[in-house]
């Protein structure tokens, strides 16, 4: 499965941006989708996973009701709904692919298998 995030840009603070992560190859609705993002200087950290179908979703704390995730298996698309967002969201943000279990537990990159490229986002305060 090869991965491709897109969606970046700058905003402004309390502004949205949607995210998208298109893959190619083999169909999705295998693999639980999660996002990731970096910051300059830290380590990359989990955001939020969706569930094979679709139906279960898990977020980080910093997340949790701000941002949605989604998908399209039909059209092997993922996404990323960020809302409210904030100067400290920005980051280059990942979206992984992981053909492991239960997709709450999915929260360390070493559960995916496969990852895309960042496509940066930049919230100015």
């Amino acid at each position: 499965v090869q991965l491709q995030a897109s969606g970046g840009g700058v905003v402004q603070a309390g502004g949205s941006l949607r995210l998208s992560c298109a893959a190619s190859g083999r169909t999705i609705s295998s693999y639980s989708m999660g996002w990731f993002r970096q910051a300059p200087g830290k380590e990359r950290e989990f955001v939020g996973v969706i569930s094979r179908s679709g139906g279960s979703t898990y977020y980080s704390d910093s997340a949790k009701g701000r941002f949605t995730i989604s998908r399209d298996n039909a059209k092997k698309m993922a996404y990323l709904q960020m809302n409210s967002l904030r100067p400290e969201d920005t980051a280059a943000y990942y979206c992984a692919a992981s053909a492991r279990g239960i997709s709450s537990y999915l929260v360390v990159q070493s559960d995916y298998d496969y990852w895309g490229q960042g496509t940066q986002v930049t919230v100015s305060s």
